[in-house]
């Protein structure tokens, strides 16, 4: 059982990545004079990433994926990346000003995961749960896939704008459950209320019973969740790598936004089979969008938004200075898909 808690300290995360990452030693070029060209990086379990669609299409053409297992969780993910462990990792935006300002030198480069009106994550409860408004979680246990990810920030901006005191948000307990358990823990009444997103989310729905308490889309809107990060080491040294990334990743947002949805499922459904990890794809037919708008290009308001949250949260103190932890340099889609939002920011 854990309630709202920070991040872990700078030193904590390195213990805990080089704990549970896959990975068996640093991911650097001999000697930092030859290009990567190889990045480790770390999967999701019955799903394909951004990445794994970018190498698939040809869009990271002369770089190989070496995939070292699958993440626990965003801030675990950047954390490995942070600890040389992995070459990139994708967290919630929170988790990478928490990382980098506990003193991790990585860049975000491009944004990969987001909410629109197709893809959200909801916090449901059953149908006939008597919980139907913020107070009503008061002492009330809710599952969340991390401590100090996408699901904490904006459970806590729901409960303090729906007027809880921190001392009543501070009665709300977060229960960490892999997002595969959350559904049946929510059935069987371990919890009261659970974060569920995506085809998990699609496919408790269809099964019955469960009902939304509220949705981050519907209380925040569209917006883009997280970024890939790299060390700001690995940036320097292979800058050409990080572009083809960079791009490739954005050139597939682009692809699973002007995709038929019966393709882009096709595609995911080939990708999982042909890699062998013994992996279902029936989920698959849960997905509706990538929820990732312009390419991926990263924007100040991507990180303002959740200034209010870690500030409560004691994340951060003083002003948030959003062009500290991205740069838009790498993804060669920026310009285009900036014409109608935002100037690229280069990270300062």
């Amino acid at each position: 059982m854990k309630r709202f808690l920070p991040l872990a300290t700078a030193a904590t995360a390195i213990i805990l990545s080089m704990t549970v990452s896959a990975c068996g030693g640093p991911a650097t070029a001999s000697g930092g004079s030859t290009e990567v060209t190889t990045l480790k990086y770390q999967g999701s379990a019955n799903s394909v990433t951004l990445p794994e669609l970018a190498a698939d299409l040809g869009y990271l053409d002369g770089l190989t994926l070496e995939w070292v297992g699958n993440t626990i969780s965003g801030p675990q993910d950047i954390q490995s990346a942070a600890t040389n462990q992995t070459d990139f990792g994708g967290a919630f935006t929170g988790a990478v000003v928490k990382l980098a300002d506990a003193g991790a030198q990585i860049t975000g480069v491009v944004n990969y995961y987001g909410s629109d009106d197709k893809t959200f994550t909801g916090f449901y409860v059953l149908k006939d749960s008597p919980i139907r408004t913020a107070k009503d979680l008061i002492g009330k246990k809710i599952g969340v896939n991390t401590l100090g990810g996408q699901s904490e920030a904006v459970i806590r901006t729901y409960l303090a704008n729906n007027g809880l005191s921190e001392a009543q948000i501070k009665q709300v307990q977060l229960v960490v459950l892999p997002p595969n358990d959350t559904e049946q823990a929510i059935r069987r009444g371990q919890i009261d209320a659970g974060s569920l997103g995506s085809v998990l989310q699609d496919k408790a729905l269809a099964t019955g019973g469960l009902r939304a308490l509220f949705t981050d889309v519907e209380f925040f809107g569209s917006f883009p969740g997280g970024q890939y990060v790299f060390r700001d080491d690995f940036i320097k040294e292979n800058p050409p790598t990080v572009r083809t990334f960079t791009t490739g990743v954005a050139k597939a947002i682009e692809w699973e936004t002007t995709t038929p949805r019966a393709d882009v499922i096709a595609r995911f459904t080939k990708i999982i089979q042909a890699r062998g990890r013994s992996e279902s794809t029936d989920a698959l037919q849960y997905w509706k969008s990538v929820g990732v708008p312009n390419a991926g290009v990263i924007e100040d308001k991507h990180f303002t938004l959740w200034a209010g949250y870690l500030k409560d949260a004691g994340l951060i103190s003083g002003e948030l200075q959003p062009s500290k932890y991205y740069t838009n340099d790498f993804n060669d889609l920026a310009g285009a898909a900036t014409a109608t939002a935002s100037t690229p920011v280069s990270k300062g």
